[in-house]
């Protein structure tokens, strides 16, 4: 049985940071690319991070690049997001993914992924 669970968010004022993290069971993680979305209140859940298998390529929304720092540790089946500069639009829910293995570049894309945590809450504010 596959999980992916997060943790790591919470409240923070606006220009603070967080780390979260997504604990994989039940796959092959090194062999897995991962995504971060995230799902703001009223909003559809979007891109923000990506990380090849073995974490030499990244990808990051426009909204975020400069800010958020994605890595991944495959010893520990972990994959971290490093949040700064957190801004109050930041605030949504979290969601890591695993790529299906599709490997159609469309990293951005929810249907790329098979497997997606439960979500972890991040809350900036002004």
């Amino acid at each position: 049985q596959v999980q992916l669970v997060e943790s790591g968010g919470g409240l923070v004022q606006a220009g603070g940071s967080l780390r979260l993290s997504c604990a994989a069971s039940g796959l092959a993680f090194s062999a897995r690319p991962m995504g971060w979305f995230r799902q703001a209140p009223g909003k559809e859940r979007e891109f923000a991070a990506y990380i090849t298998n073995r974490g030499r390529n990244t990808y990051y929304a426009d909204s975020v690049k400069g800010r958020f720092t994605v890595s991944r540790d495959n010893a520990k089946n972990t994959v971290y997001l490093q949040m700064n500069s957190l801004k109050p639009e930041d605030t949504a829910v979290y969601y890591c993914a695993a790529d299906s293995g599709k490997y159609s570049g469309r990293y951005y894309d929810l249907a790329e992924y098979d497997y997606w945590g439960q979500g972890t809450q991040v809350t900036v504010s002004s």
